[in-house]
């Protein structure tokens, strides 16, 4: 995505760059580094951000968005691109609404943004899950147990959903719909009934039906947010409990956002960094670029970061014939 917006901002409009590190961290400490083509060649194939990343919020301080826009002033810039998901962007609305030029991209792993189809680092995301389901299913037959996947997704279950029937899971836990643990060992008899052993995928935010079972205690982030850890492994312990099989949990965390993007990811990217530039030539502020189809169109900001997109009941309800 940085690619293309440098690439086509230079080469077309005769643009120039900096590049703000560690997500709005940098804007707040004015923290920020010329970028050019020189800059960008080669990091097509690489994962995350040669910006680096962060969980600030500029809004946790009083005098954050005063620091922000004075940051831009001072530095002279005209507008900034935006990328990330509902929190950086969520970030990028007040802004805009305080009167900062900006255009926004929607990058998360969670596809969890309204107004587009797909944000990228989405299908990367579903693709390492999926491979990692698909070699834990050697496992789980060689050794007749229950394997249990903890996948990213805090409030959406996308991931979950996506790898979860990609890989022939034979459960699939997300938080939008909660469970009841009686049923979940149901699935898993059913699977183990059929000599074949189950799989079981999670999303990190999936929670079993209210005062069915021991509430887990939380953090909370800079912005608000709980640290969601360790439903792969209470279902590891609560499974074996009540089944009396062999139940392992791997947790994939962090894995899920490295690596190499897939070519699906490197093509949405950089197609979100051209219309980008673009937008702002055309004196757009306070969008974001948005899959449809596959036609890149401009959403506003407003309606993209006011609510979730979550998996629908019809959605969940096409995994659901695969489950037991």
């Amino acid at each position: 995505m940085i690619r293309a917006v440098v690439r086509k901002g230079v080469q077309i409009y005769g643009d120039t760059f900096v590049g703000f590190r560690d997500g709005w961290r940098g804007p707040l400490d004015g923290d920020a580094a010329p970028l050019d083509i020189a800059d960008v060649r080669g990091i097509l194939p690489r994962g995350g951000t040669i910006l680096g990343s962060s969980r600030t919020n500029p809004y946790n301080s009083a005098d954050g968005e005063r620091r922000v826009l004075e940051t831009v002033e001072r530095l002279g810039l005209d507008a900034l691109v935006v990328i990330g998901g509902e929190d950086t962007l969520g970030v990028a609305t007040k802004l805009s609404a305080a009167g900062l030029r900006l255009i926004g991209v929607p990058k998360t792993i969670d596809n969890d943004l309204t107004g587009t189809d797909y944000t990228f680092g989405f299908d990367t995301a579903v693709t390492i899950a999926t491979e990692a389901i698909d070699r834990l299913h050697t496992t789980a037959e060689s050794h007749h147990r229950v394997l249990i996947v903890e996948v990213m997704g805090r409030y959406s279950g996308w991931i979950a959903l996506h790898s979860g029937m990609a890989g022939g899971a034979n459960v699939i836990l997300i938080p939008e719909r909660p469970f009841q643990i009686e049923e979940v060992c149901g699935f898993i008899e059913r699977r183990f009934a059929s000599h074949y052993a189950p799989i079981v995928v999670v999303a990190e935010g999936a929670l079993p039906v209210e005062g069915t079972m021991p509430a887990r205690p939380r953090e909370i982030d800079a912005f608000g947010h709980q640290r969601l850890t360790g439903m792969g492994t209470f279902l590891e312990e609560e499974v074996a409990r009540r089944t009396g099989k062999e139940a392992r949990a791997t947790v994939l965390g962090h894995v899920q956002r490295g690596g190499s993007p897939t070519a699906f990811d490197r093509v949405l990217a950089t197609r979100f960094g051209l219309h980008a530039v673009d937008a702002l030539h055309q004196g757009h502020s306070g969008q974001m670029v948005a899959l449809h189809g596959t036609t890149i169109d401009l959403v506003p900001l407003t309606s993209a970061t006011a609510i979730l997109k979550l998996v629908s009941p019809e959605r969940f309800a096409e995994a659901e014939v695969f489950f037991g």
